[in-house]
């Protein structure tokens, strides 16, 4: 069963966290079509590749969570401690950048 998490409410965390990355697990298609302003890609075809530092905070999402809570469990068993899993972009109320 998917948990229900609110994005708007991950990302007033993320910003109001310091040295942190929001993450975007989608694939570049879905990124490049539009994403939440200062969000950097990492598909989680991916993921298991990443060059992500260990040493931040990871605020995760994808389109409508499944994917960033999957990949949130993978970069935990790579040893990111600080992984946030924050939902889907289907939730996010502002502007996007493309």
């Amino acid at each position: 069963m998917l948990e229900l998490v609110n994005i708007n409410k991950g990302l007033e965390e993320y910003r109001n966290t310091e040295e942190d990355l929001l993450v975007d697990v989608r694939e570049k298609n879905e990124y490049i079509g539009g994403h939440i302003p200062g969000a950097v890609n990492e598909p989680l075809s991916a993921i298991n590749r990443t060059t992500l530092p260990k040493d931040r905070p990871l605020f995760l999402y994808c389109l409508r969570g499944t994917r960033s809570k999957k990949a949130a469990g993978i970069l935990k068993k790579l040893g990111y401690g600080q992984v946030k899993n924050i939902g889907g972009i289907t939730g996010y109320h502002g502007d996007l950048e493309r």
